[in-house]
């Protein structure tokens, strides 16, 4: 897929934040009512596919994520699955019991490769634990998909592992956008990011979107960037030493939901939350409930939903022998606040 054009379809909700996604000039969109966003985005998300899949055959695909145990894990099977009956195909998701599962989900992906399946999509811990599996399914001629997250294209390329196509949203981004909105309510002070698992390519991108921000900003003091590892409780742990340390705090962007509401746990525990500015990724349905009551400040929606559907139908354009025309197709990406949580109602 050389030099193929990349196609970013950006959504940032309610008010202008700069996007640096891949190049590309920022897009922004004003959301109107409660489901015209998600419909918008979807309905372009499907024109950047087309021609869709025509799903002449009962093809059987499997999808392996990361884990069930997280919210945004869960409504990206809901896509697969949604999108496998629209096209009358099977799709099995599997996943890993853990977050940092890397062996367990390798395991789970030679042992699909090992079965009857026709594509296998894959959602990777790290760019590097799903490389053999990979491996072996460019040896079986099996289609690979990466959904959200990939592998180190250099480390496959020299293991002679191939995904076939990728869809994904701009972590970097996610990272930047929390930065710029703690920033615009801070103004001036400390502050610190709680990052996710040390390696896994999201978590880093997101930090570094952040730090990047955080750092160009001369009156914006980072104290501490440290690894949640996807945990709240690690995450409450981390926010509750951060607020004794450094009393006067201000601000803290963390890698997920589940750690942004950790650590609006322990601030709350401190009597500090009117104090600090809180933002996370991935907009679960409890992070929209704590913006809505006033807690949590804000986090930056991705599509799971889209990003499974969007898979399904990337494994059966090339089953079909249709053109890859993108390196990445891009998800879009919009930032919840309690200003506009209730136009969100109907994103997934």
């Amino acid at each position: 897929m050389k030099s193929k054009k990349i196609l970013a379809i950006t959504l940032v909700a309610m008010f202008a934040l700069g996007l640096a996604g891949c190049g590309s000039k920022t897009q922004t969109t004003q959301t109107t009512n409660k489901n015209a966003a998600f419909a918008d985005t979807e309905k372009k998300l499907m024109d950047s596919l087309a021609p869709l899949p025509k799903a002449s055959k009962a093809y059987k695909i499997a999808a392996v994520e990361i884990t069930l145990a997280n919210p945004f894990w869960v409504t990206m099977k809901e896509g697969y699955l949604d999108a496998a009956k629209e096209y009358g195909v099977t799709c099995d998701v599997l996943a890993a019991s853990k977050e940092d599962d890397v062996n367990g989900q390798l395991d789970l992906l030679k042992t699909a490769i090992g079965k009857d399946y026709d594509a296998v999509a894959i959602s990777a811990i790290t760019p590097y634990n799903l490389i053999p599996g990979v491996a072996e399914a460019t040896k079986k001629k099996m289609p690979v998909i990466a959904v959200g997250t990939s592998v180190d294209a250099v480390k496959a390329k020299e293991a002679n592992a191939k995904v076939n196509a990728f869809i994904t949203s701009s972590f970097e981004d996610q990272g930047k956008i929390d930065a710029e909105f703690v920033i615009g309510k801070i103004k001036s002070g400390k502050v610190a990011i709680i990052t996710g698992l040390s390696g896994a390519a999201q978590g880093e991108a997101r930090k570094t979107g952040a730090q990047k921000a955080f750092e160009a900003n001369k009156d914006i003091k980072l104290v501490s960037v440290q690894a949640g590892d996807w945990d709240r409780k690690k995450a409450y742990d981390i926010a509750t030493n951060l607020i004794q340390a450094n009393p006067d705090l201000k601000g803290i962007v963390c890698g997920n939901d589940d750690m942004a509401l950790g650590v609006v746990d322990a601030l709350k525990a401190a009597n500090k939350k009117s104090q600090v500015i809180v933002a996370g990724v991935d907009s679960i349905d409890e992070a929209k409930k704590s913006i809505a009551n006033g807690e949590l400040d804000a986090t930056v929606a991705m599509s799971p939903y889209l990003f499974g559907k969007g898979g399904l139908i990337l494994a059966l354009k090339v089953l079909e022998g249709q053109e890859v025309k993108s390196d990445i197709y891009w998800t879009p990406l919009g930032l919840v606040t309690k200003e506009n949580v209730a136009t969100y109602d109907g994103w997934k």
